[in-house]
């Protein structure tokens, strides 16, 4: 196993490492010119051309860590609108990076742990492993059985994260224009700018230990959502409680048409009703943060980005979404003029904005519903082709600031919904939990 001593930090450095991702295409590009006219099929060449793409697009987003890596897991959500001609290749190497990135190396980690918790940290601990069971964007975990016995899982930040994640951000946005080959109809430059506004706090341990606490509290002893306890926190470390189960993107590659469903609908009541229930809205929905536990409960981890929503979710959304449904097109423009989603002076149509919307709120018309990548590709085409009608009608559309981190989740859960291709009551959930959606219809 190769160790990383440090994230490299150096701009310079850093800026060559990506950089290196749109020359390494221009030359494998070359290369493949030069199989064909050697009489390789261009489908072969293609094929291969794709796959070390995708490998060399895991090995250095996993290796500068920070913003890249992170970048590179937002992306791998997304993965399900992607035709499937250009999917296959970087599912693989995409999901990979949910749940495992080259490791720091212990003693470095163990030199965090004595800047957190003193020199004397190991006395805390029965036991400490040192080989770390996950690394993720900005921090690795490792298994550790704490002084009272309890295993726990201790998340430990890398040395250099902020700098590296501002200093990531910036260069990112330079190769816009690739990423968005990668992923057609995402537009990268935005989910860029928020993932930045986000890094502060995910910055801070000690905020995220208190999101955690929030929903650890609000789903204790809870049948269906498992949140592990914190157990203690520094600045640059957490530990909570360690919690076992299947990692989600192992049930999406190889899991039984039973525990997709299941997964399905617990990620979608953790959507619904997590606002309702912590005032918090859990915001970094990629496979590598859910387990499906050997009790059939869907675990959680990693709340260093969450949204703040102390009153629920806006019932503005629930509105538009049954007003929909039940094809009232005045009603749904006249609750988007008021919250800002159509700005003063935009004129549009109750039929255009219903069939914008109509397609999207499809999953709620039924009783039940199938997502499917499938679906979540006729979407992205839908609204992504500038020569259709929804594509021109959505970009008269306004964002509030309020709702940005909302829309984003909710797309990215829905993302991963559609790659278990999960059936469930998603309607019932949503007339359960979804301010405004069941008292619009009443």
């Amino acid at each position: 196993m190769s160790f990383v001593t440090d994230i490299p930090q150096r701009r310079a450095a850093r800026t060559a490492r990506l950089a290196s991702l749109p020359l390494g295409v221009a030359g494998r590009a070359t290369v493949g010119l030069g199989k064909r006219i050697a009489g390789k099929s261009a489908e072969a060449v293609t094929a291969e051309l794709q796959q070390r793409t995708a490998e060399q697009l895991f090995n250095v987003l996993g290796e500068l860590k920070g913003g890249a890596m992170k970048l590179g897991q937002a992306m791998s959500v997304f993965e399900a609108a992607l035709p499937e001609e250009y999917a296959a290749p970087y599912r693989e190497a995409l999901t990979r990076l949910q749940e495992a990135a080259p490791p720091m190396a212990a003693d470095v980690m163990h030199r965090v742990l004595a800047e957190q918790f003193g020199r004397r940290w190991r006395d805390r601990f029965r036991e400490f492993d040192d080989v770390p069971a996950a690394a993720a964007s900005i921090g690795q975990v490792h298994r550790a059985v704490w002084g009272d016995g309890r295993v726990v899982a201790v998340k430990i930040q890398y040395p250099g994260a902020g700098p590296a994640l501002m200093a990531d951000f910036t260069q990112l946005s330079r190769f816009a224009r690739l990423f968005s080959r990668l992923s057609p109809g995402l537009e990268i430059k935005p989910l860029l700018a928020e993932l930045k506004d986000r890094v502060l706090e995910e910055l801070d341990y000690n905020l995220e230990a208190d999101s955690q606490r929030a929903f650890a509290a609000a789903y204790a002893d809870d049948a269906e959502i498992a949140v592990p306890r914190v157990v203690a926190s520094a600045p640059k470390v957490i530990v909570t409680e360690w919690i076992d189960g299947t990692p989600l993107s192992q049930i999406i590659a190889h899991g039984s048409p039973q525990q997709r469903d299941r997964c399905g609908y617990l990620l979608a009541l953790l959507h619904y009703s997590a606002p309702q229930r912590a005032g918090l809205l859990h915001a970094d929905p990629h496979p590598g943060n859910f387990r499906l536990g050997a009790d059939n409960r869907l675990g959680v981890v990693d709340f260093g980005a969450v949204a703040r929503l102390p009153g629920g979710m806006p019932a503005p959304l629930g509105q538009m979404m049954r007003y929909t449904l039940d094809g009232n097109g005045e009603a749904v423009m006249a609750v988007m003029y008021e919250q800002g989603f159509l700005r003063p002076g935009i004129r549009v149509e109750p039929r255009q904005i219903m069939n914008y919307l109509r397609p999207v709120i499809e999953p709620l018309a039924a009783e039940q519903f199938t997502f499917t990548r499938a679906w979540m590709r006729r979407q992205a085409a839908r609204i992504g082709d500038p020569r259709r009608e929804e594509a021109q009608i959505g970009r008269l559309f306004n964002l509030p600031p309020s709702y940005l981190l909302v829309h984003r989740v909710t797309i990215g859960t829905t993302a991963v919904v559609c790659q278990l291709e999960a059936t469930a009551h998603y309607r019932a959930l949503a007339e359960r939990w979804l301010p405004g959606f069941a008292e619009a219809g009443a």
